[in-house]
């Protein structure tokens, strides 16, 4: 074997074990051992003696290609039905059990916790579940436990005992503390060959008695024919076999369906089957939107060009602040207008998903789930404004989505390091015991329970089984006490915290005494916050103090639900648990539990860099090839909607893929949405037409990523364009061509990168470069069609995970450190990208500039919902968050004008409309104005209102309208929503983006940072009603433009028509142009009108104050510049030299 060793196994570059497969010297094999703990460990050919006897550990050894990217089942004793060994369940518990922290010049260390949260644990995968005691004498440790929570007995005589006395008693004696009999490890060790179906161990290099059978098997040169042993021994090497095995013979026997028949299955010549479909817009709809978009583009041209040419010379100063205005708002309806022009539907095909990925094959015998692996990361900072019940109910919906268990990992970062999110999502882990299976059993949607509950409507629609009612029941009762123990956790730990701390103060008052210390000094001892299994909360107290407060803190990691076992686990009858889960599988995905280290003088970048923390954390515990964040208050809608994403990404092409956008859809928006709060324009329309080009921009939530794509790498084939008339050149950014079968080292992701540079770029963590090309692999889709290039081999990933061990989760501790990024290119090319508050638009833009795309998937039923704010003013600081953002990437190098030539051209101006945009509210303002300017000089933007100015206008005004309609019949957006996306559009831009502006030039001009807070508050009156938010007046400084532009033109036009009726020659014609004008702002500012007036019509009073300034401003203003004369008559502004005077009656 080791002198004739497959080209599979000589071209596999590396994996978990052996990292470098070619040497300088040539490609050799690296020979490997898995340990107890799920490792595999890479043994040289000096490690192997070749001539002598072979210890135990190698008698049965095996070449090991890696487990991932590229390892098949080489035969049973791989099958996870094989009884694990009691040293690797033993880790586990431990791994499961212990609080793990450490950080920056600190010991990691692994808290034992018997106990997570007050209330009792039941599942037996969540930390603190309970268990038997442990026999030995002076030890308080819990017995080992089955994935059924039972209790595994090591020994015969059932002795109890916990992990680690199991081990010490291994270490110190090898036999058990009941009995004094020797532990038989061989009954437990999962690496025990299984010869019951005919399949036999390969031979081990220089054994000196090689099975008889085997000894049959050579070929006459004396070497081992493999090809002999495979079909003589029915056994398998690699993936695929070659000799089909028969019913009852060969592995995963209980598996294979009845249907299969004996030998090699009937093969069909099945036509190969896409997972997605594009499907283009219908033509009666797309080409006249096309045709109407470039008639207005040439009516804009020719409008502008008779302006400026046909200037108004009554009033030069207005009619060129309208010019200027109008030319940048064609300018800027351009610049949104032309990324349109290719919008594009999509359609998955998920019964194809299940055919290719989860149906029995010859690559797949046993139909296990060969879909790669999901983490899942949840971000929240604060439980004050972040209420933990929310989080629980998203962390619950994504527990209960419908994808493979043990391909599922959800991640939750805690920025605040709050002991009540920790214990809020402990209890979301202890109810998800009920939850997930229930949801498993009755096909319930919305797995979201509180929003489930709240559903209104029959909750017995569509569903089959007669024990429906009865567990809903049930499981709303458990549902209700859960909401009960989440709300009172404060309380709880408020309470806890204060009884240990009057004990710690009686022990140090005590001490005093017995030191004869002065009794009237108060003893100083922290006020701890504790948690409940009676020791101090790591992160952040409720009363901070030196490394326990919000920026200092060590790191802390949980892992709240252990991975699951690969087979399925099903529950008990309802005479032994509250429901019948007989027939369901109550496996839950694995849970973790994240706060990063945070120390005084380092940046911490906010939420970018907690996703970047979370990204290498998951890369060592479970390394999912993809990605998906969501926020705490964004939850799955629809438990479909991950397997409709990773069509797109499993898809011919779809190695291409960086992210999957979903759309944004909001629970509890006020019926008339108000202020646009569903955004459903941006959503339906812009992001749709994006997703013809190279693909929806990145909108922090709701997306699923590639993680490769995330470690700032190339795509394996990129498009440049270059030239005037962007002539196409593809290029393969792989270096080695016969790399698409297999995983690819460093240097052959990126020409700049080779082992020696990775510390650099992701730190120092060896785990974590390891982990980067088995990501790559599993990523890959299958190739199984010519066209698929850089494909996988099918059932390449139905091998299972290997078990978490203590060193796995002490090296995430380290990568969550606050010193870990020093001197790398996290958060600059690798990861989230740091330096903007919107740091997802550049995160998803840097992407697109190395040549990635990206897909927008909008499902049947919404894939995630959550909440957005239905209030003003704090949907203005939303705004301004946002528009903010978009003028730092405009002074930054991720300006769309510097990007690279593999952007495409209407990608680009995509990109350039985000970083612009906020600087229409520059000239909006003015233009705003200029109505009641008009108004109160008399004066109007052209001088006369010709035949020629009303066509122009009357063209420009009919093809917005037949393009707005034309736009809501294929977006689907309605055209009440599209009206309401206009007036706020004129809100936000005179209020939030004109901030926005000239916050990000005080920031780039003078470097200072300006936050515009909130300096009044009101209170709702009906805390009943789900919308009394939406009445609540906030004033904010931002309200300052639109108000002074509402009573402006209100003042103009009284004025203007007083002015007209008294005039003795009226000019009608400028009042109407000015009027106009006038209700054609205020007509957009009036959801703003009702905002301010709040419930029942009430007008805050500083509305009154503002308007009595305003209009005494003017008025002064007015008189200063066109004085009353000396006939005591107030001139007339319709231009009359010394006429048109009038006396108000």
């Amino acid at each position: 074997m080791a002198s004739a060793p497959s080209k599979k196994a000589i071209r596999s570059p590396g994996g978990v074990g052996s990292q470098s497969g070619r040497s300088s010297g040539g490609q050799t094999v690296k020979f490997a051992r898995r340990t107890s703990s799920g490792r595999y460990v890479s043994l040289s050919r000096e490690d192997i003696d070749m001539s002598g006897e072979l210890s135990g550990d190698y008698t049965n050894y095996t070449v090991q290609i890696p487990p991932t990217p590229d390892n098949q089942p080489m035969d049973g004793q791989m099958d996870s039905g094989a009884a694990a060994s009691v040293a690797l369940k033993a880790e586990e518990q431990y791994v499961s059990n212990s609080l793990f922290t450490g950080g920056f010049n600190s010991v990691t260390r692994a808290h034992l916790m018997d106990k997570v949260i007050d209330s009792e644990v039941s599942h037996p995968q969540m930390a603190g579940a309970k268990g038997s005691a442990c026999a030995m004498p002076a030890c308080d440790g819990k017995v080992m436990r089955s994935e059924r929570g039972e209790d595994i007995d090591p020994c015969e005589c059932r002795f109890k005992i916990c992990r680690d006395c199991y081990l010490d008693a291994q270490k110190e004696t090898g036999t058990c503390p009941g009995c004094k009999e020797p532990y038989k490890i061989g009954e437990y060790e999962d690496d025990a060959p299984d010869l019951t179906s005919g399949k036999l161990p390969l031979p081990a290099p220089g054994s000196a008695k090689p099975d008889n059978r085997m000894s049959l098997m050579r070929s006459q040169t004396g070497e081992f024919d493999h090809n002999r042993w495979l079909f003589e021994s029915k056994g398998t090497y690699g993936y695929g076999n070659a000799f089909w095995p028969k019913n009852g013979s060969g592995m995963y026997d209980d598996d294979l369906d009845d249907g299969m028949g004996d030998g090699i299955p009937e093969q069909t010549d099945k036509p190969w089957k896409p997972l997605t479909r594009k499907i283009p817009m219908p033509a009666a709809i797309i080409s006249p939107y096309r045709l109407l978009m470039f008639v207005r583009l040439f009516t804009l041209f020719f409008f502008l060009g008779w302006r400026v040419k046909h200037p108004n010379e009554e009033a030069y100063w207005l009619w060129g602040m309208s010019i200027v205005c109008e030319i940048w708002f064609a300018f800027s309806w351009l610049l949104d207008q032309l990324p349109k022009l290719c919008p594009i539907n999509r359609s998955t095909d998920l019964s194809v998903l299940k055919e290719k990925f989860e149906t029995p094959s010859p690559a797949n015998p046993t139909g296990r789930s060969d879909l790669p692996g999901i983490d899942v990361f949840v971000s929240t900072a604060d439980p004050e404004k972040e209420p933990p019940l929310v989080t629980a109910n998203t962390i619950l919906s994504i527990l209960a989505v419908d994808y493979p268990v043990d391909k599922l990992a959800c991640y939750i970062s805690d920025d605040g390091g709050a002991l009540l999110t920790f214990e809020a999502m402990a209890e979301a882990a202890s109810f998800a015991n009920v939850w997930v299976p229930f949801c498993r059993k009755h096909d319930i949607e919305p797995r979201n329970p509180d929003s489930y509950f709240n559903v209104k409507g029959d909750p017995t629609k569509n569903k089959r089984r007669s024990d429906f009612v009865k567990d809903r029941r049930k499981v709303k009762r458990e549902y209700d006490e859960f909401k009960v123990r989440i709300n009172g956790l404060p309380d709880s730990i408020r309470r806890r915290s204060e009884a240990f701390n009057a004990r710690e103060d009686m022990k140090m008052l005590k001490h005093m005494r017995e030191t004869g210390a002065d009794p009237m000094e108060q003893p100083k001892v922290p006020k701890a916050t504790w948690m409940a299994d009676g020791t101090h909360w790591p992160g952040t107290w409720a009363v901070g103090s030196p490394e326990h407060s919000k920026g200092d803190h060590a790191g802390i990691l949980q892992v709240m639900l252990k991975p699951p076992s690969a087979d399925p686990l099903y529950g008990l009858p309802e005479e032994e648990q509250m429901i019948d889960f007989s027939d369901v599988d109550i496996r839950l995905p694995m849970m973790v539990y994240m706060s990063r280290e945070k120390r005084p003088g380092y940046d911490h970048n906010k939420k970018a860099g907690a996703m970047n923390a979370l990204v290498r954390a998951s890369a060592i515990m479970s390394n999912g090839p993809f990605i998906l964040n969501l926020d705490c208050d964004h939850y799955i809608y629809n438990c479909q909607a991950i397997r409709e994403g990773m069509c797109f990404m499993l898809d011919r092409g779809g190695d291409r893929i960086c992210y999957i956008q979903f759309p944004q859809r909001f629970e509890g928006i006020d019926p008339s949405d108000r202020y646009a709060n569903h955004n459903t324009v941006f959503f339906d329309g812009n992001m749709r037409a994006l997703d013809g080009l190279q693909g929806p921009v990145y909108v922090g939530t709701g997306c699923l990523f590639r993680r490769f794509a995330l470690y700032g790498f190339d795509p394996p084939r990129a498009t440049e364009y270059s030239g005037l008339f962007m002539k196409k050149q593809k290029k393969d950014m792989f270096k080695d061509p016969e790399a698409e079968m297999q995983s690819l080292r460093a240097e052959d992701f990126d020409s700049e990168l080779d082992t020696a540079l990775l510390p650099k770029r992701f730190g120092n963590s060896a785990a974590l470069a390891e982990s980067i090309p088995i990501a790559e692999f599993q990523g890959r889709p299958l190739a199984d069609h010519p066209g698929v290039k850089h494909g996988r081999p099918p059932g390449a990933l139905t091998v299972p995970r290997p078990p978490l061990d203590p060193s796995t989760v002490a090296e995430a501790v380290s990568v969550i450190s606050c010193w870990y990024e020093d001197k790398t290119e996290w958060g600059e090319r690798v990861g989230w990208i740091y330096g903007s508050v919107t740091e997802d638009v550049v995160t998803g833009y840097r992407m697109h500039n190395r040549g990635w795309r990206s897909v927008y998937c909008i499902t049947k039923r919404d894939a995630f919902r959550g909440s957005a704010p239905i209030n003003l003013t704090d949907r203005l600081h939303q705004v301004l968050r946002w528009a903010t953002g978009s003028v730092e990437i405009f002074f930054s190098r991720n300006n769309a004008f510097l990007a690279s030539s593999r952007l495409k051209f209407l990608q680009r101006i995509a990109y350039l409309n985000v970083g612009i945009y906020p600087f229409t509210s520059i000239f909006l303002l003015v233009y705003c104005f200029l109505p009641a300017l008009s108004l109160f000089s008399g004066k109007f933007i052209v001088q006369t209102l010709n035949v020629t100015f009303l066509v122009y206008l009357l063209t420009i005004t009919v093809t917005l309208i037949l393009l707005a309609i034309l736009e809501v019949k294929w977006s689907g957006v309605g055209l009440e929503e599209w009206w309401r996306n206009e007036q706020f559009w004129l809100i936000s831009g005179t209020s939030a983006h004109l901030y926005a502006v000239v916050q990000g030039l005080l920031k780039v001009v003078a470097g200072i940072e300006i936050s515009f807070t909130l300096t009044s508050k009101s209170s709702g009156e009906d805390n009943e009603d789900i919308y009394a938010d939406l009445y609540i007046v906030k004033w904010s400084s931002l309200m300052i433009p639109p108000i002074t532009i509402m009573m402006v033109n209100i003042i103009a036009i009284a004025f203007a028509f007083a002015r007209t009726i008294y005039s003795q020659v009226p000019q009608w014609s400028k009042l109407i142009g000015g009027g106009f004008f006038s209700f054609w702002v205020l007509a957009h500012l009036y959801p703003f009108a009702k905002g301010l007036m709040g419930r029942r019509g009430k007008t805050p009073t500083i509305v009154f104050v503002w308007s009595g300034l305003i209009a005494i401003t003017i008025s002064l203003l007015w008189i200063a510049i066109n004085p009353p004369k000396a006939g005591g008559g107030v001139v007339g502004g319709a231009g009359a030299g010394g006429g048109g005077g009038f006396q108000f009656p």
